[in-house]
């Protein structure tokens, strides 16, 4: 068997994908962390760049704290407080890695397509997620124990002066 370390390369330009699968991309990677700051070091001694301020997402208990990785970005995530998913998921198994997300065209869509596979879906309809994207995340257990997180940028609103 071949793999990414052994200098093998998969072509994966002829492949046919079906529904909205042929629409993801990676979005970014999420590293769950007790403090924010020390989770960051590593990062930073990567030489990865930071993408943007700090941001809260309080509707899922975080702040988060980006880092260009490429196209993608590498997300640490800190718990504001005890209770939340990351605070759990901390106390269950330590810091690591959270989920992985894929960046789709129209989240309402594939939440549908999704859902008519039969797919386990912790979020039915999209939510707000850091820098105004709607998210809606899919639960480890139809993924093979990865949390996967689905992102849609949305289109940034025009400024008004």
């Amino acid at each position: 068997m071949t793999g990414a370390g052994d200098g093998a390369h998969v072509d994966a330009s002829h492949a046919t994908l079906p529904g909205a699968l042929a629409e993801f991309r990676l979005d970014h990677v999420a590293i769950a962390v007790a403090d924010l700051d020390a989770g960051s070091e590593p990062w930073l001694a990567l030489g990865l760049a930071r993408h943007g301020a700090d941001e809260v997402v309080a509707d899922q208990g975080v702040r988060v704290r980006a880092f260009v990785l490429g196209d993608a970005l590498i997300e640490v995530l800190a718990p504001l407080g005890p209770d939340g998913a990351v605070a759990r998921f901390l106390a269950r198994r330590g810091p690591g890695l959270h989920h992985v997300a894929l960046r789709v065209a129209d989240l309402r869509s594939e939440l549908h397509r999704l859902d008519r596979l039969g797919a386990e879906l912790i979020d039915r309809a999209p939510r707000l997620g850091r820098a105004g994207t709607l998210v809606a995340f899919v639960h480890p257990r139809w993924t093979g124990g990865t949390l996967v997180e689905l992102v849609e940028v949305r289109a940034a609103e025009p400024v008004r002066s």
